[in-house]
């Protein structure tokens, strides 16, 4: 199979006008080339991100030749890094030994209840000795660096993509090389906005732990909560409120500059957004009062039980959270996103009878059928379905109304509602229900051990600065599950193809979906190994490959 389809043209042209040939692909008009030389352009960012591997290369080169040449001396020279050295010294004899450590896992395997009870209980009680000498500050960092590092390969990967101006086969008969450079060109300023973003956030955060910051301002709230209040360090539930809204307008501050830029540079250059500085300023202010007001109760009550329940609150913690999250998906569509869009009623047409004669042959308890001023704000497009049991919304922005026809539309509908008749966000939900109560009874095991604490400049052991500290170990698991949550997703994407194309909506589906990758100039040839880890949904050409096939669920009456 070719690589690419895009080829210079064979036929003969005057000399006079080889000059004019077109230099980066098959189309010979200039503002389509003068496009594809800017998506090839490498920038000074492309050559820090360059001199930084090759960098990072010739140090582990070298520091593999010092260990190799000073392995005996090394201890003795920086004893402080004594662990490492004998943990890099180790790593030859392990994997020599991985059959034997293999076979006596095997001898160990419980092979009744009483022997599984008895691993259990010793597995517990190893972990706990390891919780009670584990470098905690040295692990978060190791964990976060390793994380950020190969989060921010798997960028580069993405954008060496991004550099890319001739088409794939697979794309090139039905993608407009105009619309393939113009996506490569939007892909490329958010690749540049989202690594100096991610780099200066990884320092801010290895400051963060390094000098000991969430010690310093937990205590200097504490001390102005108590001079201006009289509340004392017993009122732990109160201060944690307060940090909890301190931490969240600096936070604002700190990403503000990369919003900013993020909406009224790169998103107005690519034509998406509509939103004024006013308007923007309105939602800001809105987003912060409605996370201080709605996210201040849910930590009271969530510290609440910790210290009501003692060392079991994980239970109770994650029946809470629970409970909060199927509160937030009736709350959020009713009573807060109005707070920023106008949802209509959709107007009586052609489009309102196919959508609701769909709802009805599928038995689907459509109460209210919206359309969504998303336009107000941005030019990309979505259509949801909300709501529980018998009470159910369909919800369709007025930009996918203007980008697609009724025919396309109906058909992306089918497709939300597949993810209803599949059961696809009882299925989510489900999945995110277990990764909390595991999130909560692992942090049940970490929230007591003041080694934890003390590790990070700690005197006390307040219950959501020991939440804090465990989300940083967490990372690694974290990783690990969000990449799980991702493939059940794109799973969960290719049923809900399958079951508008089984409804007879398979080439309407297919053209909705194209339109959508052009009109939000989606990323049309993803880095393989960055879109499995990152995408929720799958790419464009493996949609349409399952559409197209003939197998993947025949239309049916």
């Amino acid at each position: 199979m070719t690589e690419a389809t895009d080829q210079t043209p064979t036929r003969p042209k005057p000399v006079a006008a080889a000059a004019a040939a077109p230099k980066f692909g098959d189309d010979p008009d200039s503002t389509v080339d003068a496009q594809a030389a800017v998506v090839m352009r490498k920038g000074l960012l492309d050559d820090v991100i360059d001199g930084i591997q090759m960098g990072l290369m010739a140090i582990v080169l070298i520091g593999l030749i010092v260990v190799a040449v000073f392995s005996d001396s090394l201890p003795v020279l920086y004893p402080a890094l004594k662990p490492l050295y004998a943990f890099i010294g180790s790593i030859p004899s392990n994997l020599t030994r991985l059959p034997e450590y293999a076979m006596m896992a095997k001898e160990k395997m419980p092979t009744s209840a009483d022997e599984a009870l008895l691993l259990i209980t010793a597995l517990s009680h190893w972990f706990d000795q390891l919780l009670s000498s584990l470098p905690y500050k040295e692990c978060v960092l190791v964990f976060s660096w390793a994380i950020y590092l190969w989060e921010a390969k798997l960028d580069i990967r993405q954008r060496d993509r991004l550099h890319e101006v001739r088409r794939p086969a697979a794309i090139a008969s039905f993608i407009p090389r105009q619309a393939y450079l113009e996506a490569n060109a939007y892909g490329l300023d958010k690749s540049s906005l989202s690594l100096v973003k991610n780099a200066i956030t990884q320092i801010q955060t290895t400051v963060i732990i390094l000098y000991d910051l969430t010690p310093w301002l937990w205590y200097t709230v504490v001390d102005a909560v108590e001079d201006y209040t009289g509340y004392s360090p017993e009122y732990e539930i109160t201060h944690s409120v307060v940090y909890f809204i301190v931490v969240m307008l600096i936070t604002t501050a700190l990403s503000l500059p990369f919003d900013l830029y993020s909406t009224f540079v790169v998103e107005k250059k690519h034509g998406f957004n509509k939103q004024t500085i006013g308007l923007y300023v309105t939602d800001t202010i809105k987003t912060l009062l409605l996370t201080a007001f709605l996210g201040g109760p849910i930590i009271a009550a969530f510290l609440w039980v910790i210290i009501k329940t003692g060392s079991q609150f994980y239970f109770y913690a994650w029946a809470l959270m629970a409970a909060v999250q199927l509160l937030a998906i009736v709350i959020f569509p009713t009573f807060i996103q109005p707070l920023f869009n106008k949802f209509e009623p959709l107007p009586e047409g052609e489009l309102r009878n196919e959508i609701e004669a769909l709802a009805s042959r599928l038995n689907f308890p459509l109460k209210k059928l919206y359309v969504i001023d998303g336009s107000k704000r941005s030019g990309h497009s979505n259509a949801y379905v909300f709501g529980f049991f018998k009470s159910k919304r369909i919800v369709i922005y007025d930009t996918l109304i203007n980008q697609c026809t009724t025919e396309e539309i109906v058909a992306i509908v089918g497709h939300e509602l597949g993810h209803w008749k599949k059961n696809h966000v009882v299925r989510m939900l489900a999945a995110a229900q277990i990764q909390t109560f595991l999130i909560f009874y692992v942090f049940s095991r970490f929230a007591g051990e003041r080694r934890m604490y003390t590790s990070f400049g700690m005197d006390t052991m307040p219950a959501f600065i020991g939440l804090i500290f465990f989300q940083y170990l967490y990372q690694p698991l974290d990783s690990l599950l969000s990449f799980a949550t991702s493939v059940l997703s794109r799973a969960h994407e290719f049923d809900a193809d399958a079951f508008s194309k089984k409804l007879g909506y398979g080439k309407p589906l297919a053209s909705g979906l194209i339109k959508l990758q052009i009109e939000n100039k989606s990323v049309m040839n993803p880095d393989p190994l960055y879109s499995a880890y990152h995408y929720s949904h799958p790419p464009l050409v493996e949609r349409l490959n399952a559409i197209n096939d003939p197998d993947v669920a025949p239309k049916t009456e």
